[in-house]
């Protein structure tokens, strides 16, 4: 072999490897690591989905268009995958003697795709041939046996938020949530909720971030979310225990924490910035008008609010920084639905009381636009 033999071998080796490591990455590493072969075949094919989902379109077409995103990234990949194994052994076939070069891509596309037809007489070519048909099965078998891990954790994260629309309404809104808890179960029954949605976090976390395409699996629903539902629970739980007059409850602050740990982590993995230690004055996208909103509503329902109404909110958008970046962030990734405070709010009352005038007593909200009794 000649120097130019001996350079291109070496090049054709490192690309096969690089597949490897890349595919180890994605689907083997318990861990979040940041792939340039995946990022770039995902960032490609968001381009190519931003083109036809653009703003301007209604948001249930884009969530329409958006649905197929992940599945069409995670058959992408490997595609990208073995077209790179194809190129790198075509190179180490030219290397060791296979020309002219579309032979040598001939004899690599036989030895990637098991096919057979094609088997060079040249030292060494089976070795290459073998070593090759045993990466390009690997590949096509890791992908398969990944998707019953992929739906599974899929199916996981969809329970709580399918259930919390029963709770919280859809998209889902705090104030829906405490309100119906207050007239159904008692405030005292949120505490379940923490212990729940802290394990939810939790599985999340280390689902998201280890297997980052679930990141853009959207719920079967289109106005279901995973990122509204983060956001939703994390703001109901600072609006108690910042607002609501009721026994402080730690499972409520362990759960804000699990969450907001969480969504940061994720976010880090797509490299969404954000403040890791923000001042609890810092302005966040819920603001004071759209909180004293939210407490009226409550005030209205009944439920028993702190009369420091300054002091609930410094407290209120202290938690709330902690996640507000990281969740804005998601929820641009993800194509999410408008969250619950860009919306008119409305009590539990609205969608449960059947007498429009009952409903009507006990909320304040209830005038708003797009928010008539039985929506």
């Amino acid at each position: 072999m000649s120097p130019i033999d001996v350079v291109v071998f070496a090049l054709g080796a490192l690309v096969a490897a690089r597949v490897i490591l890349s595919s180890i990455r994605t689907f083997i590493l318990p861990r979040a690591a940041n792939d340039t072969v995946a990022r770039i075949v995902f960032r490609t094919t968001r381009r190519a989905f931003d083109v036809v989902t653009g703003p301007s379109k209604p948001y249930e077409r884009r969530d329409q268009l958006m649905a197929y995103f992940g599945p069409v990234a995670l058959v992408v990949l490997p595609a990208v995958w073995l077209t790179l194994v194809l190129i790198g052994y075509a190179a180490m076939f030219w290397a060791i003697g296979v020309r002219p070069i579309h032979d040598a891509i001939g004899a690599s596309g036989s030895s990637l795709l098991t096919l057979g037809f094609a088997r060079p007489a040249v030292p060494g070519a089976d070795l290459l041939a073998f070593s090759e048909a045993m990466i390009g099965l690997g590949l096509v078998a890791l992908l398969i046996s990944y998707l019953p891990t992929i739906y599974g954790a899929f199916s996981r994260r969809e329970l709580l938020v399918n259930l919390l629309e029963v709770r919280a309404d859809s998209p889902p809104s705090p104030v829906v949530l405490i309100t119906r808890f207050h007239r159904l179960h008692g405030l005292e029954a949120l505490g379940e909720m923490w212990e729940r949605w802290e394990e939810w976090y939790s599985d999340i976390e280390e689902t998201h971030t280890s297997l980052s395409v679930l990141v853009h699996f959207r719920s079967q629903q289109p106005d279901h979310s995973w990122v509204n539902a983060a956001g939703a629970m994390m703001d109901a739980a600072a609006m108690v225990r910042s607002s609501v007059d009721i026994p402080m409850d730690v499972r409520a602050d362990l759960m804000i924490r699990a969450g907001y740990l969480a969504v940061r982590r994720i976010a880090a993995v797509f490299h969404i910035p954000y403040d890791p230690a923000p001042s609890p004055a810092t302005p966040t996208s819920i603001d004071r008008a759209c909180f004293d909103e939210a407490l009226g509503i409550l005030a209205t329902a009944g439920v028993p609010l702190v009369a420091d109404r300054d002091q609930a909110w410094l407290d209120f958008n202290g938690w709330r920084v902690n996640y507000d970046e990281a969740l804005r962030g998601l929820e641009r990734l993800t194509v999410a639905p408008m969250p619950w405070w860009d919306r008119p709010m409305h009590s539990a009352w609205i969608t449960d009381e059947p007498v429009a005038a009952v409903a009507a007593a006990h909320d304040a909200g209830s005038t708003g636009p797009g928010t008539t009794a039985g929506d």
